[in-house]
């Protein structure tokens, strides 16, 4: 009998050495568990929209717009993204504070539901596209009211998202002269890593009101609001997990109140690392366990250029993500071990003093919940060691849903030039 980690019946042995390591595995049973279980509390007036920025790769986008999500995308790769993944284009929102001439005229030409303006200057590169009867934009707010519980706030103080509600209500003859731009609606997003239901209401709640006031001082039909998210996964000791009913009770008599009066508003949350966090494994093999001034080390063949948000999300104080043996997945822990990639530098440290069995060279170690914010928030490139593979397994079956990058593809952009 072995006691190594299994995905949906398929050994994490045999999975390594088909597709090798290090590599991230995602599941697409959790995958879609989590998306289901929180679709079926929600009302079904609130739209849920993946925002890719989590996780950009297609089949996992395919797989979130195939159970009904629509996606929020934040450039020009993410927008194709969501269309290869059969995002319809009145699904799919664009947003970010610096969205370039070719992005803009992009989003018009496929059709997106709106963009999401985030300055008066860019208002205005969107009236100058000149889109007979206007380009649909919404308006991110940055909300004046104290948001509560996010560990990155977004909004609700100075930042370069969005425009203050204070300096909004104050722009109606501005907005009223831009000819070629339709507002549909209001955006607000106050922060992420939220894991208290009570603050997600509490945020729901103020960017509903902020939207119904500018609607009024501004004079534009409330066609569309999108109230944020920002549903956190919890990854750290004494972090406990969101009480998803609470929220959810919360936000549906929320909306339920704003819908009363705002009729057939379409009401838009957007998550990205609530719904892709739980599926992911980032699966690494140990090269070497060594000891040094009294601490045991297990040198692996993947680390922080892979996966820099096990570094700590910009926490002060390193605090580990779960971490497993996944070869000695049932057996339990021998001694504390700190776990490091194959980098030049101290800081290539993915968890530090983690308990764990006995841990041999060939050994596979696996940092759970990183189904968000893995390779594409890393440093990939550093010291030429390239992306990691990505496997989804599902309905049973593994798929390579990207390949590791090789030599070739490293240098292959690269010009030598003559000496």
């Amino acid at each position: 009998m072995t006691s190594e980690y299994t995905v949906q019946g398929h050994p994490i042995s045999e999975l390594a050495e088909r597709f090798g390591t290090p590599l991230y595995l995602y599941d697409g049973d959790v995958l879609r568990d989590v998306y289901l279980s929180l679709r079926e509390r929600l009302d079904p007036r609130v739209d849920i929209l993946y925002s890719a920025k989590a996780n950009p790769n297609v089949s996992v986008c395919a797989v979130l717009r195939s159970l009904g999500a629509g996606i929020e995308v934040s450039s020009l790769v993410e927008l194709v993204t969501a269309r290869r993944a059969g995002a319809a284009p009145e699904d799919v929102i664009f947003l970010g504070p610096g969205k370039s001439a070719e992005e803009l005229r992009a989003c018009v030409d496929q059709g997106v539901h709106a963009i999401v303006c985030e300055s008066f200057d860019e208002l205005e590169q969107v009236n100058d596209l000149r889109v007979p009867g206007g380009a649909r934009v919404m308006l991110r707010v940055n909300p004046s009211f104290e948001s509560k519980g996010a560990r990155l706030a977004m909004g609700g103080k100075p930042r370069q998202f969005g425009m203050d509600q204070d300096v909004l209500l104050r722009s109606r003859s501005f907005l009223k002269s831009l000819r070629h731009v339709e507002i549909i609606g209001v955006h607000g997003y106050m922060g992420t890593r939220i894991l208290d239901a009570e603050d997600v209401v509490h945020n729901t709640r103020g960017i509903l009101a902020a939207a119904e006031e500018l609607s009024v001082e501004l004079a534009f039909d409330l066609r569309t609001v999108d109230v944020g998210g920002g549903l956190g996964v919890p990854y750290f000791e004494n972090e406990k997990d969101l009480d998803v009913d609470l929220l959810a009770a919360g936000v549906n008599s929320a909306v339920a109140g704003f819908l009363d009066r705002q009729g057939d508003c379409r009401v838009i949350t957007e998550l990205g690392r609530y719904l892709v966090g739980w599926c992911g494994t980032y699966v690494v093999r140990a090269r070497y366990v060594k000891e040094s001034m009294g601490e045991w080390f297990v040198v692996a063949d993947g680390g922080t250029n892979h996966h820099m948000a096990a570094v700590g999300i910009g926490s002060f104080v390193k605090r580990n993500f779960p971490v497993r043996s996944l070869t000695r997945y049932a057996e339990p822990a021998f001694r504390p071990y700190n776990i490091t990639g194959p980098l030049c530098t101290p800081n290539d440290v993915v968890a530090k003093q983690v308990a764990l069995p006995e841990v041999h060279a060939g050994d596979l170690i696996g940092v759970e919940r990183s189904g968000a914010y893995g390779p594409t928030a890393s440093p990939g490139l550093f010291l030429g060691h390239g992306f990691p593979a990505e496997v989804l397994v599902l309905d049973g079956t593994p798929h390579l849903v990207r390949r590791r990058d090789t030599v070739e593809d490293l240098l292959g952009k690269q010009e030598l030039i003559p000496t």
